[in-house]
């Protein structure tokens, strides 16, 4: 990987960058706040937060903010598929267009811009979909194709992106969730995009 500017790395966030990978090739794990501070030499934690933060919003760590331990190098998902952010499976919240990973399941890849999601929310449990786990999605082209039953990622403008079931009834939409504690949402056709339909769900054990 290539360091210059053209990734956008500052000196201190590619000094800090290229000691985690070295440490994490050296222990197989990743290492706290405190071991960052002493190699960085820094008395603070709040300047490996930020470089953490930094490194993760461009694409080079995965990272549970808070949680140094939680951290793994984008280099070993590399040929994967991009996670695009995140969508809720619950009310509807902000999605990410910002490639922040990959996941490597290279072995289903047989359609082409496929896309995983990160699910927030239990609304799809009864459908097997648990909060955490990675939806691959395959981009819709024609939403009138649909079919109702389908699980897609669906986005309302100015309020979100949601993970539900879709139906179509009497020229409206409905997304259902699959738990009876979530009421449908109804919504005009012209007022809802379809980003993708589910492929396949990964969860990590």
């Amino acid at each position: 990987m290539n360091f210059s500017g053209e990734n956008n790395l500052t000196d201190a966030q590619n000094e800090l960058y290229k000691w985690i990978k070295d440490y994490v090739k050296k222990f197989q794990h990743s290492p706290s706040i405190r071991q960052m501070m002493k190699a960085m030499r820094l008395k603070s934690p709040a300047p490996i937060q930020s470089r953490l933060k930094h490194l993760q919003e461009k694409g080079y760590i995965s990272w549970q903010e808070g949680k140094a331990r939680t951290m793994q190098i984008i280099d070993d998902f590399a040929e994967g598929v991009p996670i695009m952010g995140s969508v809720a499976a619950g009310g509807l919240i902000e999605s990410y267009s910002d490639i922040n990973e990959n996941l490597d399941i290279s072995e289903i890849l047989k359609k082409k811009n496929v896309f995983a999601l990160t699910v927030n929310g239990d609304s799809m449990i009864d459908a097997c979909i648990a909060d955490g786990d990675m939806v691959l999605m395959e981009p819709i082209t024609d939403s009138c194709t649909l079919r109702n039953g389908t699980i897609v990622s669906a986005m309302v403008p100015g309020l979100g992106t949601t993970l539900k079931y879709f139906f179509k009834r009497n020229g409206k939409i409905f997304l259902e969730a699959a738990n009876p504690s979530y009421e449908p949402i109804e919504l005009d056709f012209n007022a809802v995009v379809f980003q993708g339909k589910l492929l396949a769900v990964w969860r990590k054990v």
